[in-house]
């Protein structure tokens, strides 16, 4: 297939490799040279300009620094693991990237803004394990998740406030030590300024009126937005009814999950617990 076959919309891992190959040659340089430079193998090069092998985003970072261009590579490489995500959630990662506040409800595991990469990884390959999906992409969403949690490293970074359910911190993922550290840090950043973390305890029974993780987000118009997941695709919602709703819940929530002091400390004990 000819490069001007190629739809780069539809195959955004084609297009990476394209852009590595146009500019490779631009520079004059061989797959040997280029891959030299990049620091991977000749096949490995040979592989991406191809569109047989994943673009990762050390890849991307070097090329740009290499080829001297900017953020593209990073660009298009951002475009490609968008590409690989949940349907509807490049939507809903573009409006947390912008918000102002963030509101987040953890059921079943840890929202992923508060992930360890220890976590993340863990959660990844449970998903390889059973073929939902493979290897690669796996590495893609932890990538990914590492570029989001970046949003903590803003000049002035959103103020976040999630409620877990208490099962959150009693489901070993990863085995006692990834669990361990994970908790940690959940302890570590509960006590930022900005970051607010609550536990649903096993107690509030059938008044836990959320059963499937929601994130609603301020974002900087002064609209506020919800998301929510089934199985098959992410939903950003916009419906000011519906939204509204939403908040009446978790306003609910708040009310009844524990306070912030006694959510560290059930934190708190369930690590000393793995630890034991």
């Amino acid at each position: 297939m000819a490069e001007a076959d190629v739809d780069a919309q539809v195959s955004p891992q084609v297009r990476f490799g394209q852009e590595l190959r146009r500019s490779r040659r631009a520079k004059r340089w061989s797959q040997t040279e280029a891959a030299g430079r990049l620091g991977y193998s000749g096949a490995h090069i040979s592989y991406v300009e191809n569109g047989k092998r994943s673009p990762t985003r050390s890849l991307a970072v070097k090329a740009d620094e290499v080829f001297g261009t900017g953020q593209r590579f990073y660009e298009l490489w951002r475009r490609f693991s968008r590409a690989a995500l949940l349907e509807g959630f490049a939507e809903f990662a573009d409006a947390e990237a912008r918000c102002r506040r963030l509101r987040t409800v953890g059921l079943v595991i840890v929202p992923g803004l508060l992930q360890t990469p220890g976590y993340a990884r863990a959660l990844a390959q449970a998903a390889v394990r059973r073929g939902a999906i493979t290897q690669v992409e796996a590495d893609e969403r932890t990538d990914y998740l590492a570029l989001r949690q970046e949003i903590f490293s803003q000049k002035s970074p959103p103020a976040l406030h999630a409620v877990v359910e208490e099962g959150v911190l009693l489901r070993p993922v990863g085995g006692p030590q990834v669990m361990a550290e994970q908790l940690r840090h959940l302890e570590g950043l509960a006590e930022r300024p900005n970051i607010t973390v609550q536990v649903a305890p096993f107690s509030m029974g059938e008044n836990l009126a959320f059963t499937l993780p929601v994130v609603l987000l301020n974002l900087p118009d002064h609209t506020v937005v919800g998301y929510a997941e089934s199985t098959a695709r992410g939903h950003l919602e916009r419906s000011r009814a519906t939204v509204a709703g939403w908040e009446s819940d978790y306003d609910q929530l708040l009310v009844e999950a524990l306070p912030k002091a006694a959510s560290q400390e059930m934190i708190r004990r369930a690590r000393k617990e793995l630890q034991s």
